[in-house]
């Protein structure tokens, strides 16, 4: 068969499954759908429903042609329907709106015809690959994976997962860290984009979630129930914010996520950094007492709460703790409470007078006198005789 040989297409089934990691049958599909392409192309029509059979015993391949009866004597489509009376030569009881389907053998193609078979083998390859990527990382959705930075560019990190390539956009990279090609990196999946021909997976190592799933790995008591993240939030390489709770009143969330002597929380600083901070805060249920944890490590004087507004009053030498470096406190403390906070200076309390000695032996003079009934300013103002 010119330019398309079915034996050696039967022999390749097997080299391009284990190749490609695909199933059999879906190499096998792929080649059936380019010899039903091919064959329509030559000997068929545009429109016609043309299914192909390979028989990887002997190489042989068959062409089948679906058609729908219609009346006799009725405007048809030649490549889509048949007459009643044709059909019934193909098959004795043919009832008018049955599929009539003709078997014809596969012998050869024109030049063009195995150039479209070739192509619709490479497409159909690439589809099973993507369904086949699907299938293995869509259930990996949500969780932490191991893989090989293979290209870095301004904008994109790429990065090998094995039977796939992701990419890591600049907005889910922590900041000010680098990468370099054959680095081993961990990466939260955050989901599979895939359009007609290929799926790419959409990696993360500056999400909130990208955290929480650290911390679950060091902290055992989250799957035990024992303590929760309420609230987290980010500017990843700068400063993470995270709330946490106990179940148990005997329970300290802040140091079971710190651990002793902070060998838990210095596990995710390996990971992700030493240049970004993270501050483990009890989560409240109160707003007020709530948003001062948040501000830590600021001290509050009070806080005043409208709507989803708060006003937060500090003292002048606290106010750019609370506020942080470029906002950057304050915003934080925003996004994990869910407040528009807004950092006010409080009035220091009046100063009493300090009274010294001279005026307090002068009242206490003054005080004298007067008990007596004379009034020492007389004496002063008055003439001496």
């Amino acid at each position: 068969m010119e330019g398309l040989d079915l034996k050696q297409m039967t022999a390749m089934v097997d080299i391009i499954a284990e190749e490609k990691g695909l199933p059999k049958e879906a190499v096998l599909d792929a080649i059936q759908m380019a010899i039903a392409a091919a064959w329509r192309r030559d000997h068929g029509e545009k429109d016609m429903n043309v299914r192909a059979v390979l028989n990887t015993k002997d190489g042989t391949a068959k062409a089948y042609v679906s058609r729908e009866v219609v009346e006799d004597d009725v405007a048809y489509i030649p490549a889509t329907e048949i007459p009643l009376t044709e059909a019934k030569k193909v098959k004795e009881d043919a009832e008018i709106g049955d599929i009539i389907e003709e078997s014809y053998d596969v012998e050869d193609f024109g030049r063009v015809a195995a150039m479209t078979a070739k192509q619709v083998v490479v497409q159909r390859l690439r589809e099973a690959e993507r369904d086949a990527v699907l299938a293995e990382f869509e259930d990996k959705i949500g969780t932490v994976m191991n893989g090989v930075v293979s290209q870095v560019t301004p904008r994109i990190v790429r990065v090998d997962m094995g039977r796939a390539s992701g990419i890591m956009p600049k907005s889910e990279q922590i900041d000010g860290e680098y990468y370099t090609v054959g680095e081993r990196i961990r990466v939260y999946l955050k989901g599979v984009e895939h359009d007609d021909a290929r799926a790419q997976l959409i990696l993360s190592r500056g999400n909130t979630e990208f955290i929480q799933y650290l911390f679950r790995q060091e902290v055992p008591e989250l799957d035990s129930g024992s303590v929760k993240i309420r609230g987290i939030a980010r500017e990843a390489g700068r400063r993470t914010k995270i709330a946490v709770a106990s179940k148990n009143p005997g329970v300290d969330p802040v140091g079971t996520f710190v651990g002793g002597r902070g060998v838990r929380v210095q596990a995710i600083m390996n990971e992700i950094g030493d240049r970004e901070k993270i501050d483990i805060i009890n989560w409240s249920d109160n707003p007020q007492e709530y948003i001062r944890e948040a501000l830590s490590p600021a001290e509050v004087v009070r806080v005043e709460i409208e709507g989803n507004k708060a006003k937060v009053y500090v003292t002048e030498d606290q106010q750019s703790i609370a506020i942080g470096r470029q906002g950057q406190n304050v915003r934080l403390a925003s996004k994990l409470t869910g407040y528009d906070i807004d950092i006010e200076l409080a009035k220091a309390p009046e100063k009493k007078k300090r009274k010294n000695a001279e005026d307090s032996l002068l009242n206490a003079i003054t005080e004298h006198d007067d008990t007596d009934g004379d009034n020492p300013t007389d004496t002063l103002n008055g003439d001496v005789e």
